[in-house]
């Protein structure tokens, strides 16, 4: 293996910091853990080679500080800086400040990440590009009353999406034009509280349709390449819960039809690195442009699983500049993996934090957990939920889901105050819809408590 960077700082926590770490190790780069003081003993801490507490425990004022993430890095003298997923993973600025004091920033350019992060100039670059989109506005609307009209002439029920959104938030289904000046008021000022832009657009809402994607690897040579399709259709509020590759249900011919869609897209972004094309697939068998993610996702490992590829290896390379050498590859098996997340299912998927007096993570041929937590662990309030990823491959689906279904009959994770998704995400894989493929991203809506899916 070559070893692209002498040293690696990880600008992230949990378990996609101790997921690069681990990478990085066996491409005997050195690494660096940057910590906010609520993670001053967490797991990324204990296996990088050094570490740096750069705030408290606040994200704001840790893991989203962009002075104290490029001092950590000075002061450790790290040649890249990996942003994981969330947090900055998908800033531009951040990109953009890396690159100019002398780190190399491992994802996309800033210059490709501002264009693709805008949702409405990327619909009308991909609109560009042929891939095909909703109906609905090409670019943000600023008046609600032209928005209303559209939605009123394309039909409801809508989408409201913030131009700025993204991981599930900045979004609001209308059903009923009465509903829809209300809607977009509070989309809006949701927006412009999170993200700092209150631009919104609008397109038609596909009541059952399936949530397909596809894993991109792009250098800076011009190469771009897929893995294949994951199916993430399992989400509670845009939030995925189960993923799965390859995509389930599809014939070969839709499903390259939609990876080619993908390579096309990110070739006239001018895409670099890791990236992820979102569809939305209609039970008619027609597919239309999402989003791009300009960085690592969390399912990521599902497509390792049926590939053999790492990702995060592949990123460090492309970040180092060298070409790609991966040829096509045809998926092998099926990889199914479930989020634990500390939510209690019971209760609309609240937080549910506290302290593991119980924790036991499931093992066997063909499983992978990946995770930052063990017994003792407190699970802090400030950032998401997930606790840890089970994943596993079998050469069919039928087995893959039968192995799943066991390594999650093998998983405690309680304390006080503690829930988490484990029985639920146990119980939707018994669901009919889910074993028939006939699933799609109304499933876990339509279902008021885990007792509702028998």
């Amino acid at each position: 293996m070559t070893r692209p960077f002498g040293k690696v700082l990880i600008a992230n926590r949990g378990e996609i910091a101790v997921r690069v770490i681990r990478t990085c190790r066996e491409l005997g780069i050195a690494t660096v853990a940057v910590h906010s003081a609520a993670d001053r003993d967490s797991a990324a801490v204990r296996l990088a080679d050094e570490h740096v507490q750069i705030g408290p425990a606040p994200a704001k004022r840790s893991y989203l500080s962009i002075p104290a993430i490029i001092e950590a890095a000075r002061a450790t003298g790290a040649d890249a800086i990996h942003p994981g997923y969330g947090f900055l993973s998908e800033d531009p600025d951040f990109a953009e400040v890396c690159q100019a004091e002398g780190f190399v920033f491992v994802g996309a350019p800033s210059t490709v990440m501002a264009r693709l992060g805008d949702k409405s100039t990327a619909r009308a670059l991909m609109a560009d590009a042929g891939l095909p989109l909703l109906p609905g506005s090409r670019d943000a609307i600023d008046n609600p009353d032209a928005a209303r009209a559209l939605a009123d002439e394309i039909g409801y029920p809508v989408i409201i999406k913030a131009v700025a959104g993204g991981g599930g938030r900045g979004m609001r289904v209308v059903r009923d034009g009465d509903e829809f000046a209300t809607a977009w008021q509070h989309t809006r000022a949701a927006a412009a509280a999170v993200f700092g832009d209150g631009r919104l657009y609008v397109e038609r809402y596909l009541e059952s349709a399936r949530h397909v994607e596809v894993q991109i690897l792009a250098d800076t040579h011009g190469t771009v390449r897929h893995l294949g399709l994951r199916d993430c259709s399992l989400q509670r509020r845009h939030q995925k819960l189960v993923e799965e590759s390859p995509a389930p249900g599809l014939s070969p011919e839709l499903a390259e039809r939609i990876a080619a869609a993908a390579v096309r897209g990110c070739e006239a972004a001018g895409y670099v690195g890791a990236g992820t094309v979102e569809f939305l697939l209609a039970s008619d068998g027609r597919f239309y442009f999402m989003e791009v993610n300009c960085r690592l996702q969390v399912e990521h490992p599902v497509t390792e699983m049926v590939t053999g590829v790492d990702l995060v290896a592949e990123q460090l390379r492309i970040a180092a500049g060298e070409p790609l050498t991966l040829g096509e590859r045809v998926p092998h098996g099926v990889a199914i993996e479930c989020r634990l997340n500390a939510e209690d299912p019971e209760r609309a998927f609240a937080p549910a934090p506290g302290t593991l007096v119980e924790c036991a993570l499931p093992a066997g041929p063909f499983v992978r957990v990946d995770t930052h937590v063990a017994q003792g662990y407190a699970i802090p309030p400030h950032y998401d939920s997930l606790l840890a990823k089970v994943i596993v491959w079998a050469p069919d689906r039928p087995t893959a889901i039968a192995r799943m279904r066991r390594a999650l009959a093998e998983t405690t994770i309680a304390g006080p105050g503690v829930a988490t998704t484990t029985d639920f995400l146990h119980d939707i894989l018994d669901h009919p819809a889910f074993r028939s493929a006939t699933h799609d991203t109304a499933l876990i809506g339509a279902l008021n408590a885990p007792a509702a899916v028998h």
